[in-house]
């Protein structure tokens, strides 16, 4: 489908985009609309929701969200259409056809973000890979490899989100891990035909006995939720320093 490796540090000039797109799940409104807040420094990519970032999807998603994402793969059918990624809501139709790009679009293998966060009780952030559901709707599982919420910052989410795949099952934790979010940290997974297993710098956390079984890519992202927590001066921000993936 597309490159099966990766080894991104960020730092060139600008974001590659052949493999990245810098918004999130654009189908539904379009690439400019959902465009993330970043830029790029000797620390890596800093993805960032400042007061002036507009909701996504203000007129379709439940409550107000605002969203700075990556992901490695894009692609949607016709203007109309059903067809496009991860669908939040039933009846969604596409508003901007997106062109096909696969910028990291593995089938197994171990995949690494390395990262920090700065969050608010009202944000988090994640790096999930998702199915592409290219060819097939139901191939729109989940391997999280990592979820922390700013008003628990200690539930380390991980493990695998079953989504519209009837083969899979849920099978996600968020329990309590000392882990500080504020300074670098390598999340990772070996992702084998029959299992999926969950890294914390090197450490293993856990293995589960299911895995998608299609191709998927890669998104990074952080979120806010205006309203779930009091204002705050501070920006929620998500530092990625690289990306590593490999068969």
């Amino acid at each position: 489908m597309g490159p099966q490796e990766i080894d991104e540090r960020f730092d060139g000039r600008n974001l590659d985009e052949q493999v990245w797109t810098a918004s999130y799940l654009p189908a539904w409104s379009s690439r400019m609309e959902a465009a993330a807040t970043y830029r790029l420094d000797a620390d890596g990519l800093h993805l960032s929701i400042p007061p002036e970032q507009p909701l996504w999807c203000p007129d379709l998603h439940d409550g107000p969200l605002r969203v700075s994402a990556v992901q490695s793969g894009n692609f949607s059918g016709p203007v109309g259409s059903s067809h496009g990624q991860q669908a939040f809501r039933p009846g969604l139709l596409v508003r901007e056809q997106q062109p096909t790009r696969w910028g990291f679009t593995p089938h197994y293998g171990r995949i690494e973000v390395e990262c920090r966060a700065t969050l608010t009780p009202s944000s988090m952030f994640s790096a999930w890979m998702v199915g592409l559901e290219h060819e097939n709707p139901d191939d729109n599982g989940e391997i999280t490899l990592v979820e922390v919420f700013g008003d628990n910052p200690a539930g380390l989410g991980h493990g695998i989100k079953a989504i519209r795949d009837p083969r899979l099952h849920e099978e996600f934790h968020a329990g309590p891990h000392p882990v500080d979010v504020s300074r670098n940290h390598r999340y990772a997974v070996h992702w084998q035909p029959d299992s999926v297993s969950f890294y914390l710098d090197g450490e293993l956390l856990r293995t589960v006995e299911q895995a998608p079984q299609y191709p998927m890519q890669l998104i990074i992202a952080v979120f806010d939720f205006p309203g779930r927590a009091p204002a705050t001066e501070v920006v929620p921000e998500l530092v990625v320093r690289a990306v590593t993936g490999h068969s």
